[in-house]
C-alpha cells in the first residue's frame, strides 16, 4: 500500500520505528507532505534518507500570509529535488482562517501556477471552501492532483472527479457517524480512489485516541473494502496503482492475462472486439480494479493454464477481458476443457456474436465445457443497439437474440445484461428477458465482470 499523505517530520527521532511499523503491515511507500518551508526541508531530508519515502513542497493555506516572491523562488528550488513528487499541500481553509480568505486565494493561485510550470500534480487542502477551490482549479485549468482527506459529499466528489482529481480517503471513513464520507467512499470510481493517514492526525477506529501513523492505513483500507464490497487486496492494488499514476512512483503493472477480483479469476484473452460500444471501459482506461487489461500480445492456452494453477481455488473462472472471447474459440475450448477436468467452473462473458464470427452455431461445441454464460444484450431494439454498440458485423442485434435462444438449449445457466444508459429502455429489456426465459442483470458504467 501507499500512504499518500502524512507528516513524517512530526515523528522526529521515531521515524525509523514508524517506517518499520508501516513496512511490517504492507505499507511500502509513504508520501510525506510539506506545509511550510521548514517542514518541506525536513520532508526532503527524510525522503533522501529512506527509499520508501517521497516528499511534496507547498505552503498550507494556514500560512498563506507568509508566501511572497522569495518563498515562491525557494519552493521552485526545492521542487527540483528528484524525490519531490507534487506541489502541496496547498488550497483553502475557511474554517480556521489563519490567513485571510483573499490572501489564501492569491497564495493558492501562485502555487498552482508553479505546479503547472513544473509539470507536477497538486495536493489540495480544502476545508469549508469547496466551491472556491473548484472554481479556482477550473479557472486555471488544473486537472492533475488529489483532494486530500476529502470531507465533502458525493456531489462535490463528482465535481472534483469531473476535473480529473483523485479523491483521497482518510481514517475518518472508519468513524461510526461519518455518513457522508462513507457514501463518498462507496461512490468514487476505482480510477480515482486513493487512501491516506494524514498522520499524526485523524487516527482511524480502532486506534482513535492514539497518535496516528502510516501503519494504521490498514484500518482505512479494510473499511473501504467492506463499504465497496471488494477485498482488502483489491483496495491495496487499486489505491497503490492510483498513487503511482499520480505521483509517478515506481513501475506500473503490465497487461495481465489473468486477474483476480474477490473469489473469481478472470481470463483476459484478447483486446479485439466486434463492437465499438461507446460506453466500453477499454476506451477510457487500461485498468480494472487496479489490473492492467491492455494486452501487449494475446496469450496462448499453455500460458493461461500455467497462470490459473488450481481452478478449484476460485468460485468460477471467467473468460472476460477487454475484447470478445469468442474471437478465440479454439483457445476457449482447450482451456475450458482443462479447467473442467481439474474441478473448476467456467463462465463466458460475451457480446453474443459468436455465431456470426464463425459462420455457424458454436454453442453445441461447448456442451459440458461451460457452466454459465453472460450475454450482452445492451439494448431493447436494433436501432438503439446499432447506435450505442456500433457493431462491425451485419444483423448483429438479431444474431444476439438468436444466440441467447441457443444458449438456453446448451448452457446450464444463462443471463443477459444491459448497461444503464439513458438510451436504453430497461423495462423493454426486462420483457425481452422474460420472453426468452433468462435472467437480466443491469450493469453500470465502468463495471467489468
Amino acid at each position: 500500500m501507499i500512504d499518500s499523505h502524512c507528516h513524517l517530520e512530526m515523528f522526529k527521532e521515531e521515524i525509523p520505528k514508524i517506517l518499520k511499523n508501516a513496512n511490517d503491515v504492507g505499507v511500502s511507500t509513504i508520501v510525506t507532505i510539506g506545509s511550510d518551508i521548514e517542514s518541506i526541508k525536513e520532508a526532503i531530508k527524510i525522503a533522501e534518507q529512506y527509499p520508501m519515502v517521497y516528499a511534496t513542497v507547498g505552503i498550507h493555506p494556514h500560512d498563506a500570509k507568509e508566501l511572497n516572491s522569495d518563498v515562491i523562488k525557494k519552493l521552485f528550488e526545492l521542487s527540483r529535488h528528484p524525490k519531490v513528487v507534487a506541489i502541496g499541500e496547498i488550497g483553502l481553509d475557511y474554517y480556521y482562517k489563519n490567513s485571510p480568505k483573499e490572501v489564501q486565494r492569491e497564495a493558492f493561485v501562485l502555487q498552482l501556477n508553479l505546479a503547472r510550470e513544473l509539470g507536477l500534480p497538486v495536493v489540495i487542502h480544502s476545508r469549508e471552501a469547496f466551491e472556491d477551490t473548484i472554481n479556482i482549479l477550473k479557472e486555471h485549468n488544473i486537472s492533475k492532483g488529489v483532494m486530500h482527506c476529502f470531507s465533502g459529499n458525493v456531489s462535490q466528489a463528482k465535481k472534483a472527479i469531473d476535473l480529473g482529481f483523485f479523491i483521497s480517503i482518510s481514517g475518518v471513513v472508519t468513524f461510526k457517524n461519518a455518513k457522508s464520507i462513507k457514501e463518498v467512499a462507496k461512490f468514487v470510481p476505482d480510477d480515482y480512489l486513493m487512501i491516506e493517514t494524514d498522520a499524526p492526525y485523524l487516527s482511524p477506529e480502532p486506534m482513535r485516541g492514539k497518535r496516528n501513523e502510516p501503519a494504521f492505513l490498514i484500518y482505512t483500507a479494510k473499511a473501504l473494502a467492506e463499504l465497496r464490497g471488494i477485498t482488502f487486496e483489491d483496495v491495496d492494488r487499486i489505491t497503490t496503482l492510483n498513487a503511482k499514476r499520480l505521483f509517478h512512483i515506481g513501475d506500473l503493472p503490465k497487461g495481465e492475462i489473468v486477474y483476480k477480483i474477490r473469489d473469481t479469476l478472470y481470463l483476459n484473452i484478447t483486446n479485439r472486439c466486434t463492437n465499438i460500444c461507446k460506453f466500453c471501459i477499454r476506451f477510457h482506461t487500461d485498468y480494472v480494479k487496479g489490473h492492467n487489461l491492455r494486452l501487449e500480445r494475446e496469450p496462448s492456452a499453455e500460458e493461461l493454464i500455467e497462470a490459473i494453477e488450481d481452478p478449484k481455488k476460485y468460485k468460477e473462472i471467467v473468460f472476460c477481458g477487454y475484447g470478445e472471447p469468442f474471437l478465440r474459440l479454439d483457445l476457449i475450448k482447450e482451456v475450458a476443457k482443462w479447467i473442467k477436468e481439474h474441478g473448476g467452473k467456467v463462465r463466458i462473458n460475451t457480446n453474443g456474436h459468436g455465431n456470426i464470427i464463425h459462420g455457424r452455431k458454436i454453442l453445441p461445441e461447448l456442451v459440458g465445457l461451460i457452466d454459465s454464460v453472460s450475454i450482452s444484450l445492451n439494448a431493447h431494439d436494433t436501432e438503439t443497439y446499432n447506435k450505442i454498440c456500433n457493431p462491425v458485423l451485419p444483423n448483429a442485434y438479431e444474431e444476439v437474440i438468436e444466440f441467447i435462444k441457443d444458449a438456453k438449449k446448451y448452457i446450464p445457466q444463462v443471463q443477459i445484461t444491459v448497461v444503464n444508459l439513458k438510451e436504453v429502455d430497461i423495462k423493454k429489456c426486462e420483457d425481452i428477458a422474460n420472453s426468452l426465459g433468462v435472467k437480466l442483470k443491469i450493469r453500470y458504467l465502468n463495471e467489468v465482470g
